[in-house]
């Protein structure tokens, strides 16, 4: 089957709603083999939302559109839908006792124009609401069909689960199973380039690569008869991505960096300190938002002054002096003293300039050195974030810190990804 999605109304036009539900429902039709072909938002206007439908049946076969099912005067997406598909609104009298029932549990009287949302196409499958008022439906017609969802996800999301998930499987042949990859360490157009021959050569399983914030991600997506099928093709076409680019794969599972760090050092029973300079208590931040890093995470130093560096953790002022507080030397002295001072296994610390000012010819804004220690074994990297904001300059840092500690660790994907 191919899909349209039309979220109808004009708040959504005008960014006073955002609309959740088109994304919604995206990642769940394809999880049923059903492959959406375009997304449409639409106001209350019945001309529009008529010539939405006459477009998305040009070369599709199913629409779902949520919004518009309501009791006022501009709810007025069944009375498109039906006339589209050449059916009649009729009085749906079940649906009737349910509004009934559900504003006698609200205690409130019924308004006269809460009846509209009782009048259903003639040859609908009626999906109850039993989160809200308004019922649901699919109506389908000369190889064409249409399933109608309440806008408040609240209510959208449990009818589709409920009554559209289960119709629409008994339509689909076919199952699609997808995984993503996230990678850290590889800008998108080398990652891309190490694997062109694979995305050249692609029928199924498919791959698509995307880029956020400071990492890459690269979607795995099989189309098959059976999920069994699509999950070993699946698991095939990753077992080739761990061999060309295992190195810079964190997660095979859609999972963040620090929770990744963190479950690596609560399986290995890995203490970690850290000190942090240029960013600010963000790393600590982003260890102890994972539920669970208590049982690991012992201590964080904030020493953005020379002074903390030198009083809490021991560097040299001869070293500051000599090579200056953002350097190689101070960044190991500042790991070395964490270690000391904590008596955690591993350590990490970063000293950078985020800017916007301080920055010189031979220091520019954006480099940052971050040192590790595990055990007896010391690391030092330094990064050049250029033509980054202060804001993103930290937050790369942090996401540098992270990945060193899978580094140290030594197996930083989940499940049996490769070495990064």
């Amino acid at each position: 089957m191919k899909a349209v999605i039309v979220t109808v109304g004009t708040e959504l036009l005008f960014g006073q709603t955002v609309d959740t539900n088109a994304v919604y429902l995206s990642q769940r039709l394809q999880l049923l083999g059903i492959d959406v072909m375009y997304r449409h938002t639409v106001g209350d206007n019945p001309a529009r939302l008529r010539r939405i439908l006459e477009l998305s049946y040009d070369d599709c076969d199913l629409v779902i559109c949520t919004g518009g099912l309501g009791p006022t005067q501009d709810d007025l997406t069944k009375e498109v839908v039906c006339e589209a598909l050449g059916d009649v609104l009729i009085r749906h009298e079940e649906t009737v006792e349910e509004l009934n029932a559900f504003f006698k549990k609200l205690e409130r009287p019924m308004t006269e124009n809460n009846l509209r949302q009782a009048m259903l196409p003639s040859k609908a499958l009626v999906f109850a609401n039993h989160h809200g008022s308004a019922p649901g439906f699919v109506l389908e017609n000369d190889g064409r069909t249409a399933i109608c969802l309440p806008g408040p996800p609240r209510e959208m999301k449990p009818m589709f689960e409920e009554s559209a998930a289960p119709y629409l499987k008994t339509r689909s042949n076919a199952t699609i199973y997808y995984r993503l990859i996230r990678t850290f360490g590889i800008g998108e157009s080398m990652l891309e380039t190490k694997i062109s021959d694979l995305i050249d050569a692609q029928t199924d399983p498919t791959l698509a690569t995307y880029a956020k914030e400071g990492e890459c991600s690269i979607r795995i997506a099989s189309k098959r008869n059976t999920m069994e099928e699509a999950k070993q093709a699946v698991a095939d076409m990753l077992s080739v991505l761990r061999e060309r680019i295992g190195e810079y794969i964190f997660s095979d599972d859609d999972e963040e960096l620090a929770a990744v760090a963190v479950k690596k050092l609560i399986e290995g029973g890995i203490s970690i300190s850290c000190a942090e300079s240029c960013t600010g208590g963000m790393f600590a931040q982003r260890l102890t938002d994972i539920p669970g890093v208590s049982a690991v995470f012992d201590r964080g130093f904030v020493t953005y002054s020379n002074n903390a560096k030198i009083e809490q953790l021991g560097v040299s002022p001869d070293t500051i002096e000599k090579y200056g507080a953002v350097s190689e030397e101070t960044a190991r002295e500042m790991v070395r003293g964490v270690k000391s001072v904590s008596g955690s296994r591993l350590a990490i610390a970063a000293t950078g300039i985020a800017g916007p000012e301080g920055g010189t010819d031979e220091k520019p804004v954006g480099l940052v050195y971050i040192a590790g220690a595990l055990d007896d074994r010391e690391v030092c990297k330094r990064i050049l974030l250029r033509g980054g904001s202060r804001g993103r300059i930290r937050v790369h840092a942090v996401l540098n810190m992270l990945f060193m500690v899978l580094k140290l660790i030594g197996e930083p994907a989940s499940g049996n990804a490769s070495r990064a």
